[in-house]
């Protein structure tokens, strides 16, 4: 697993096909407002039905997960000020979570087919989000 930093802000979290251990795991810290784990169990292994509670929570921003279940991408990262950071290369199996700063996608084969999670609830994209051209 590695943890992309910059100016003191976590801007995202790679969790490799390779990284994947037995049990429970959590990739990323409680304190994030979205929530992501990998789970690695052997046959016959039951995890306690469960219901979640109604609780108030507060999120400040969108944070959200992407993971590639065909194919491959290119991620650019961008600091809060839209200035590029640095790119990585996700592939099958691969997922990402991003923290803060910005990211934009370029899918690298056809068929490419990624899964996108992320806090809601959604509101609108003007709401939501801040589109810039990246020049990468």
């Amino acid at each position: 697993m590695q943890r992309i930093e910059h100016d003191g802000y976590l801007v995202a979290i790679i969790y490799r096909d390779e990284d994947w251990v037995e049990g429970l795991n959590f990739v990323t810290p409680n304190e994030m407002f979205v929530q992501v784990g990998s789970w690695w169990y052997k046959k016959g292994r039951k995890l306690a039905s469960h219901i979640h509670n109604d609780f108030e929570r507060s999120a400040m921003r969108t944070q959200e997960m992407t993971y590639v279940k065909k194919g491959s991408m290119r991620v650019l990262l961008f600091d809060e000020q839209k200035n590029y950071i640095g790119d990585f290369i996700l592939k099958e199996g691969d997922l990402a979570v991003y923290a803060y700063g910005g990211h934009g996608y370029e899918i690298l084969e056809d068929d490419t087919k990624i899964i996108e999670a992320k806090n809601g609830p959604f509101i609108d994209v003007e709401t939501d989000k801040t589109k810039f051209e990246d020049h990468c």
